[in-house]
């Protein structure tokens, strides 16, 4: 008899019978409909973790294909000097320089464009193409121009996160209608006066949504630049070093470090996000359901 599977599988249909039921309920205090909101997929991922650790552990998963959940923890709570480390020079160097600059240039290119035919014909298919460049082609350049250390993974950051921010702004900033332009005539404002007040608000939704596809991609483009040459510290660095070594227990601790960072990114954004466009129809026809 297995016995950390038969568990594991128990624990797994209990914790999913559980999230039926909460997610069955209609409580009408909003406290608790959050408060279900949270726990069915703290539940969830505890189901699948709790799985995990069971198929590993019943059935003997060499670790070098698949460690246990508990394994990795171990690692992280003996390596965490090292994974710091990797962080700042990953994520709080490369990442957020790289994704600051890469979003600002592309916002400002996108006014710019919006106010030139000239350059939304010429500024836009460019921007396409440097967007199809595949990055495991971009890296080794950047790391020749710009050096081994965190400048050049945040020049590749720029040119991921450039296009995205330029298309969805440009998208934004031509989202508001006739009716709404010829109302602000009538009020004889100013361009610069209907852009602060008419168009760039309505494309606060279009700018988010490039905020938040960006900080995944941020991570992704610094991490994988990181391949191509860096000092002996960083994400990329840790996971092509210790996948050589067979210590795949230190490549998921640091996978999980930098999914963490990147959930974390993703999540702050969302609350700003809510917070700036909370006059959205969409937010209204939640608060009302």
């Amino acid at each position: 008899m297995n016995g950390p599977f038969l568990t594991a599988i128990l624990f797994w249909l209990a914790a999913w019978a559980v999230n039926v039921w909460l997610a069955r309920l209609k409580p009408k205090n909003p406290s608790v409909t959050r408060l279900i909101n949270v726990i069915i997929p703290v539940l969830f991922g505890a189901a699948l973790i709790a799985l995990w650790e069971g198929v590993t552990r019943g059935f003997n998963v060499p670790s070098v294909l698949l460690p246990a959940p508990s394994m990795i923890w171990g690692r992280i709570l003996s390596s965490a000097h090292i994974l710091w480390a990797d962080f700042q020079q990953t994520y709080l160097k490369a990442v957020i320089a790289g994704y600051v600059m890469g979003c600002g240039i592309g916002f400002i290119t996108a006014i710019l464009v919006d106010r030139s035919p000239f350059l939304r014909k010429g500024v836009i298919p460019v921007g396409n193409l440097v967007a199809a460049l595949p990055i495991v082609g971009v890296a080794p350049i950047m790391v020749m121009w710009f050096g081994f250390d965190w400048q050049s993974k945040a020049a590749v950051v720029v040119v991921m996160t450039f296009f995205p921010m330029l298309v969805n702004t440009v998208a934004g900033l031509a989202a508001t209608g006739s009716m709404e332009r010829d109302l602000m005539r009538t009020y004889a404002a100013t361009r610069w006066q209907t852009l602060f007040k008419l168009r760039l608000p309505a494309a606060m939704p279009f700018i988010f949504n490039a905020l938040k596809i960006n900080s995944t991609l941020a991570l992704i483009g610094a991490i994988v630049a990181e391949f191509f040459g860096t000092p002996i510290v960083g994400m990329g660095f840790r996971i092509s070093t210790e996948v050589g070594r067979m210590n795949v227990d230190m490549v998921w601790a640091t996978i999980f470090v930098a999914a963490l960072a990147g959930s974390l990114s993703y999540g702050l954004i969302a609350l700003a996000e809510r917070a700036v466009t909370f006059w959205h129809p969409s937010y209204r026809r939640r608060a009302g359901a």
